[in-house]
């Protein structure tokens, strides 16, 4: 089936050749991956195109301005859509995603329409993470779990792997998620229209270059989208 990476990039400049080699050493034959870069000021975008010269199975999708992570990945998915992917993965530039772990997630989408790689089921790690953190991360987890009632121990990881029809119905329009609440969004809206769900243990690392993303409003964002989401299921209006 055609394969396509969804990855966004926002100053990523570091990192984005080497991830970009790693991939098409493991992608199936055929696999694709589709850079979104947000105009970064450093370069990414720039770089991306003379990457996509020389290496056949990459795009770029190039966006005006940075407006969110959802944002950039609902656009790829559009994109990929329309090139006719029947798995879309998405996945962080960073490396705190293995890139080695793609054929993973593409072997488990024989018997899932949507896996996720996890760093809660058995299996799964955060080695680099003090405990601190790892109580911070595990506990957001848990909360949205918890509220939405649902099993998946992962709701906010961004490693995924989505069959074509689960993206064809979940209605990407709307979707408002920004930052990391997105991941959450998405994988509720599956469950919600009775997609199967599986996890799969990955080993998530810290990335070495660059800077991360996170910050109080995407924290905040997903505080009061998991409860709205649970609202709107009741409601009917997923």
């Amino acid at each position: 089936m055609k394969t396509i990476v969804c990855l966004p990039t926002y100053n990523e400049r570091s990192n984005l050749e080497p991830m970009l080699r790693a991939l098409g050493e493991t992608l199936p034959a055929g696999g694709r991956v589709l850079v979104i870069d947000d105009s970064s000021p450093d370069g990414t975008g720039e770089l991306a195109e003379r990457l996509a010269r020389e290496l056949a199975y990459v795009d770029v999708l190039h966006r005006p301005v940075k407006n969110g992570l959802g944002p950039a990945y609902l656009a790829g998915f559009r994109r990929t859509l329309a090139d006719g992917a029947e798995l879309v993965l998405e996945m962080d530039c960073d490396f705190s995603h293995d890139p080695r772990d793609a054929p993973r997630l593409i072997e488990a989408a024989e018997r899932a329409d949507l896996v996720l790689g996890s760093r809660y089921v058995a299996g799964g790690s955060i080695p680099s993470w003090g405990i601190v953190r790892r109580a911070i991360s595990a506990g957001g987890s848990a909360y949205a779990r918890l509220l939405l009632g649902v099993e998946v121990r992962d709701l906010t990881g961004g490693f995924k792997c989505y069959r074509r029809a689960v993206l064809e119905r979940i209605d990407l329009q709307a979707i408002s998620s920004r930052g990391y609440a997105f991941q959450v969004e998405t994988t509720y809206r599956a469950l919600q229209a009775g997609f199967r769900v599986v996890e799969i243990p990955i080993t998530f690392v810290d990335r070495e270059l660059g800077g991360s993303k996170m910050s109080r409003s995407i924290v905040l964002e997903a505080a009061w989208k998991v409860p709205a989401l649970r609202v709107s299921a009741l409601l009917g209006r997923l």
